[in-house]
């Protein structure tokens, strides 16, 4: 099996190329800081025709928070499409066998929707907090499917709740919402501040996954344990979601509740609920075990320790 892993060196990317060398399985790693940019079509053309992957895990794009995704919405949804034309175009011509694997964020789930159900993921518009980066994400499933009926380019499409862990960015603007949490509180202990500023009003819902449980999905699929279900798309989902608030209570803790909490109202809070039904997940995966949340949260902490100053 030859994998190649795109976006290597971003959050999800690492971990996952982490993870696999720690279980020894063998892959490519691909990303901007390693030489190719997946904006750049003969560069993109070139990886693919050298790798000739049997698989492609493709952890490549460009996000950040609601404030990032919003500001920047026009780079964001240009530089994701671009790199998904580029991508299957690029397959098409030189290696049209190779299987994508495609994580897929929820906020391409409808915005009234209060569970995401997968049959269920286009009846409706998107949240505009998320415009730019949910579209980018619906496209990539019309596209990956526009690629199979001509040239028979086959993807998987793993729906994925927010997730969390090492690796990602020290900037809370550039950072999922629980690193940027995370990484503020440890900054605050750090630098012996009373009072952390939170984004929002905390009362949005969300579900988490922290992303070495994304890997072991991966690596499910990859070695073969996994083989049926995944002609539609499934949500990597536990049907569960704590508010913001909440979850900020739950960090407060480690810290030994020190931190004084100011609620910042003028920053968004994004689609009020995005929890996704598991049903179709139990069908696939089986008796999969997630990292229970405290656990996780144990790690992340541990990660922005290290890699403080920021």
């Amino acid at each position: 099996m030859k994998l190649l892993v795109l976006g290597a060196s971003g959050f999800v990317g690492k971990t996952v190329s982490g993870y696999l060398d720690a279980k020894r399985i063998a892959h490519l790693k691909s990303s901007r800081s390693l030489g190719c940019d997946l904006l750049n079509y003969k560069a993109c053309k070139t990886l693919f025709q050298k790798a000739q992957p049997d698989y492609v895990l493709n952890c490549a794009a460009h996000v950040g928070s609601l404030n990032y995704v919003t500001r920047m919405a026009a780079e964001v949804i240009s530089d994701n499409s671009r790199m998904i034309l580029n991508t299957y175009q690029a397959l098409a011509e030189v290696s049209p066998k190779t299987i994508l694997i495609n994580p897929i964020a929820n906020c391409a789930y409808p915005a009234h929707a209060e569970t995401f159900v997968e049959s269920e993921w286009m009846n409706g518009h998107l949240h505009r907090s998320v415009l730019s980066y949910g579209a980018s994400k619906r496209l990539l499933w019309h596209i990956g499917e526009s690629y199979y009926m001509q040239y028979g380019i086959k993807s998987i499409y793993l729906f994925v709740p927010n997730m969390y862990g090492a690796f990602d960015s020290t900037d809370p603007n550039k950072a999922h919402a629980l690193d940027a949490l995370i990484s503020k509180f440890v900054k605050a202990e750090k630098e012996n501040k009373e009072e952390i500023e939170i984004w929002g009003t905390g009362i949005a819902v969300r579900e988490w996954l922290y992303a070495e449980d994304f890997a072991r999905i991966c690596e499910s699929i990859l070695i073969g344990k996994i083989v049926i279900g995944l002609d539609e798309p499934v949500n990597i989902a536990q049907n569960f979601g704590l508010s913001v608030r909440e979850l900020v209570q739950l960090i407060n803790a480690k810290f030994n509740n020190k931190f004084k909490i100011r609620w910042n109202h003028d920053m968004p809070d994004g689609s009020p609920r995005k929890v996704m039904d598991d049903q179709r997940f139990r069908k696939v995966f089986g008796d999969f075990n997630f990292t229970p949340l405290d656990n996780g949260i144990d790690q992340t902490i541990a990660y922005y320790r290290s890699v403080y100053p920021y």
